[in-house]
């Protein structure tokens, strides 16, 4: 039987964890312009793949959250971990062009269901520590960290192998958090919600206009969030050779030091929040991306560099209210249904990372087909109009400044 983990060991191993199975989920977009090449796909192809992931994502997390309101979510993370390492070592094996590539990246995206929110459920349900809104943050930042990873390694893998390589480590690398999971930490029973319900039923959530306002606000942040990691090695790529100059970090070196400054962008978020309010600072944050996206798809046609540096200021703005979105809807959660309301919270973050690389790319076909710095503007114009809506479902959380635990 596993020993006790304390809190700071808790923290560790989940967000460890979190790094291994995210591997995995920006491995193509790492990739994207390649298979745009390889298989010759347009645009909009290779946004359907790109959102494809975020569709089996959010069919799944329905009824794999709230499940941890009624079992441990320990198995539920490790049978998740399983799927992933199958879906990637499926994917290495077999894909050949679209449809293949739709149904791995599907069933990859069912995977990372059972993972990412029941991780997160498997900390707080074991997290024993004082200030868990901060072990929260930690764990939500830490998905940037296994996005700066995924860029990181599938860019250095396919620099040396074959493509295919990378799906082979990024299957490993679930695997691998399977048996830290199954070996480290042991069986719990959760906290039994106050009245029975059946599975689905969603309703005490949904009738909770703060959980809602968060939930909301969340989803139009992913879609902003999601869509820019799915194209922004395809956007700097195309700034690479619309300059000329190629010079500096590499567009998939530079996709991932834009996911580790969102580390620090999502724990700095999150702890301003707990400090002057969580609905102000998020509505400030939400409107300078908001802004930003309306222009730095506009410099795609400035010297390299530029657009590297302009990209990576907009991609700290956008994680920035990433940790204390999830926080908020946490600690607003009824009571015994963390696990129902992580699931609305997953579905609404998870549609929008559907349609925002959908959309995205439906832009770019229709403004020139991702060949002139204008239709990487408009692009990029879309995610801006999505986010600018998240102050106005914020306006249901109220202006009370979250409680610290």
């Amino acid at each position: 039987m596993p020993r006790a983990v304390s809190p700071l060991g808790l923290i560790v191993l989940l967000c460890l964890c979190e790094v291994l199975t995210t591997l995995d989920a920006f491995a193509f977009a790492s990739l994207l312009p390649d298979f745009g090449r390889l298989w010759q796909l347009s645009a909009i192809e290779l946004g359907w793949i790109s959102g494809i992931f975020f569709a089996g994502y959010t069919l799944a997390v329905p009824v794999l959250v709230s499940l941890t309101d009624r079992v441990d979510a320990r198995p539920i993370y490790m049978v998740g971990a399983a799927v992933i390492a199958c879906a990637a070592c499926g994917f290495a094996l077999f894909a050949e062009g679209f449809w293949t590539a739709l149904l791995f990246r599907f069933f990859a995206g069912v995977g990372f269901a059972g993972t990412y929110m029941p991780g997160l459920r498997v900390l707080i349900d074991r997290y024993e520590g004082s200030n868990q809104s901060r072990a929260i943050a930690a764990y939500t930042a830490c998905f940037s960290l296994g996005v700066a990873s995924s860029y990181l390694a599938a860019g250095l893998v396919q620099t040396h192998f074959d493509w295919r390589v990378v799906f082979w480590m990024t299957g490993v690398a679930a695997a691998v958090s399977l048996l830290l999971v199954a070996i480290v930490l042991r069986p719990i029973k959760p906290v039994p919600p106050e009245t029975t319900t059946h599975l689905l039923d969603f309703r005490p959530v949904l009738r909770n206009r703060v959980v809602m306002g968060y939930v909301l606000g969340y989803g139009v942040h992913a879609w902003e969030l999601l869509g820019l990691r799915a194209w922004i090695v395809a956007f700097l790529v195309f700034g690479s050779q619309a300059s000329g100059n190629g010079d500096g970090l590499a567009p998939t070196q530079a996709a991932a030091l834009g996911a580790i400054l969102a580390v620090i962008a999502s724990m700095t978020g999150g702890e301003l929040a707990s400090r002057f309010g969580r609905r102000r600072v998020i509505t400030i944050i939400m409107f300078v991306s908001a802004a930003m996206a309306c222009g730095v798809g506009f410099t795609a046609g400035l010297p390299y560099g530029w657009v590297v540096a302009f990209t990576m200021v907009y991609v700290f703005a956008v994680q920035g209210e990433s940790a204390a979105l999830t926080t908020g809807t946490v600690q607003a959660a009824p009571k015994g249904r963390q696990g129902a309301t992580l699931a609305v919270h997953s579905i609404s973050g998870f549609t929008g990372g559907f349609f925002g690389p959908l959309v995205f790319g439906i832009v770019l076909d229709l403004t020139g087909r991702a060949e002139t710095s204008t239709s990487w503007g408009y692009a990029f114009l879309s995610l801006g109009i999505a986010v600018a809506l998240g102050p106005l479902f914020l306006i249901m959380t109220g202006d009370r400044k979250p409680r610290r635990s």
